[in-house]
C-alpha cells in the first residue's frame, strides 16, 4: 500500500521504518522546521533507528496526503491544528489511523472524535496498544489493538500491518480503547512518581486501583468497563523506556524532563471529564495536584494512599 506517516518523532519514525519492512510505500513528513525530520534527512538515522532506503522525506503536507492510507503520529494536543490544515486542502481520504494517545485539553474529546470533526466521510482507526520503540527494534515482539467503528477498516488494517514483531488484535470497544489508553498514561506518570519518592513498592496498588478508576469512567462514558482490565501497565508503570513514568519520576525529584510525556496534559482532559460524567478520579485528581495545584508530590501521595478504607482508592 502507498501508506503516509504525519509525524517524524520516535514513535513517527518507528511505524515509517516498520511498515516500509512490511513491503509497503511509506512516505514521512514533517513540517519545515522539525528538528527531527532535518536529522533524518541529513543521516536517515535518530539515535534510535536508521529509516529504509524506500522511505521518502517529505514537507509537503499537499504530497503526503497523496495516499491510500494516512497514520498520523503528532502529540495529542497539536492534532485538532493538523486536522484544520489537511481539511484546508481538500483531501480525498478513505482511511485514517492515529497511532497516538491522549484526550483533548478543554473538551476530554477523544482523538477520533477530533479527527472525524473534520473528515467526516473517512473511515477513522486507531492504533493503540504496548511497547517501546527500543524493544521492538532490538526485535522484541508485542502485542498491540487496531479499532474503528468500521469492522472492514480494522480487518483490513490487521491484515497489513500484522508481522512476527507486532500481532495486532481486533478491537472492539473504541470509547474504552482510546480513554484506557490514555488514562494509562497518568498512572504511568503516578508511578514514576512513586519512584521519586521511593515508593515504588506501591506500584501494584496502584495499578490494580488505577484500572478500576479508570473502567468506572469507561463506564460512564458509554464504553464497555471490561476494557480497563485489557490494559497493559508494563511498558507504561514499569519500563525504564517509558516517557511517563521517567517524567513523573524527574518532577518528583524536582528534575528537568525534556521528553514528551502524554500523561501531564490528559490528566487536565480526565479532570473536565471527571467533572463531565460526575466520576471520581482519585490517583488522576492527586497526579494533577501535583503538577499543577501546588501540591508537594509527597503530600499528594499520602492524600492518596490515605482516603478512608470504606471509600474508592
Amino acid at each position: 500500500m502507498r501508506i503516509s506517516v504525519l509525524g517524524c518523532g520516535r514513535w513517527g519514525s518507528f511505524i515509517a521504518w516498520y511498515l516500509e519492512r512490511m513491503g509497503h510505500e511509506i512516505l514521512l513528513y514533517g513540517r519545515e522546521n522539525s528538528a527531527n525530520l532535518s536529522k533524518l534527512a541529513s543521516s536517515r538515522q535518530n539515535g534510535l533507528l536508521t529509516l529504509g532506503a524506500g522511505i521518502k522525506l517529505t514537507t509537503s503536507l499537499e504530497e503526503a496526503l497523496f495516499a491510500e492510507i494516512l497514520v498520523i503520529s503528532i502529540g495529542a494536543q497539536n492534532l485538532r491544528q493538523l486536522m484544520a490544515e489537511i481539511a484546508a486542502l481538500s483531501p480525498s481520504l478513505e482511511r485514517l489511523v492515529l497511532c497516538m494517545k491522549g484526550l483533548e485539553i478543554g473538551t476530554g474529546k477523544r482523538l477520533s472524535q477530533i479527527a472525524g470533526e473534520y473528515l467526516n466521510k473517512a473511515k477513522i482507526a486507531v492504533w493503540l496498544g504496548p511497547g517501546h520503540v527500543q524493544e521492538f527494534l532490538s526485535g522484541t515482539p508485542n502485542c498491540m489493538v487496531i479499532d474503528s467503528e468500521d469492522y472492514s477498516l480494522k480487518e483490513e488494517l490487521i491484515g497489513a500491518f500484522s508481522s512476527d514483531l507486532i500481532r495486532f488484535y481486533y478491537g472492539r470497544d473504541i470509547i474504552g480503547n482510546e480513554v484506557g489508553a490514555a488514562a494509562k498514561n497518568v498512572i504511568g506518570v503516578a508511578a514514576g512518581i512513586l519512584d521519586g519518592l521511593g515508593l515504588h513498592t506501591l506500584k501494584g496498588a496502584l495499578t490494580s486501583r488505577g484500572t478500576h478508576e479508570i473502567s468506572r469512567l469507561i463506564l460512564a462514558m458509554g464504553g464497555n468497563a471490561l476494557s480497563a482490565y485489557g490494559l497493559d501497565y508494563g511498558a507504561t508503570v514499569f519500563s525504564p523506556f517509558s516517557h511517563n513514568r521517567r517524567f513523573g519520576e524527574a518532577f518528583a525529584m524536582g528534575e528537568q524532563y525534556s521528553k514528551l510525556a502524554e500523561g501531564a496534559y490528559t490528566v487536565k482532559a480526565l479532570m473536565t471529564l471527571s467533572s463531565q460524567y460526575n466520576v471520581e478520579l482519585p490517583i488522576c485528581s492527586a497526579v494533577n495536584d501535583a503538577l499543577y495545584n501546588g501540591v508537594d508530590s509527597s503530600e499528594a501521595i499520602e492524600r492518596l494512599f490515605a482516603r478512608h478504607l470504606k471509600s474508592e482508592f
